[in-house]
C-alpha cells in the first residue's frame, strides 16, 4: 500500500500528470519536457525526480542527456487499488438499498 499512496502523491500534481501523459507517448529529456511548460528546468526536474523516487519514471543517461522512461505497470497498481474501492462501496450501497427496500417493503 506505501507504494501505492507514493504513486498517488506523484501523480496529485497537474505537472506532474501532463509529464506522464507525455512520457506515456514517448521517453523524453528533461529539457524537452521543460520546453512544454511554464517553469524552469530545475522545478521540471524536481517533478522528474519525485515520480522517480516512486518507480513510476526511471532514468537513463544518454551522453549529456536525461532521457525519462515512464513505467505503465505502476499506474496499473494504482488503477487496482481504485477498482478494489469501487467494488467495496458498490457492494456497500447494494447492502444499503436493500436495506431500504425491506425496511419500505
Amino acid at each position: 500500500m506505501v507504494e501505492t499512496a507514493s504513486i498517488f502523491k506523484a501523480i496529485g500534481d497537474p505537472t506532474r500528470q501532463e509529464i506522464v501523459g507525455m512520457l506515456a507517448r514517448r521517453a523524453m529529456g528533461v529539457g524537452e519536457i521543460a520546453r512544454e511548460f511554464p517553469i524552469t528546468r530545475p522545478a521540471i526536474a524536481k517533478h522528474l525526480a519525485i515520480m522517480r523516487r516512486c518507480g513510476l519514471v526511471s532514468m537513463e543517461v544518454r551522453g549529456r542527456e536525461h532521457i525519462h522512461h515512464l513505467h505503465v505497470e505502476k499506474l496499473q497498481n494504482a488503477q487496482n487499488w481504485l477498482e478494489q474501492m469501487s467494488m467495496f462501496w458498490d457492494n456497500k450501497l447494494e447492502a444499503l438499498k436493500q436495506a431500504v427496500e425491506e425496511d419500505n417493503g
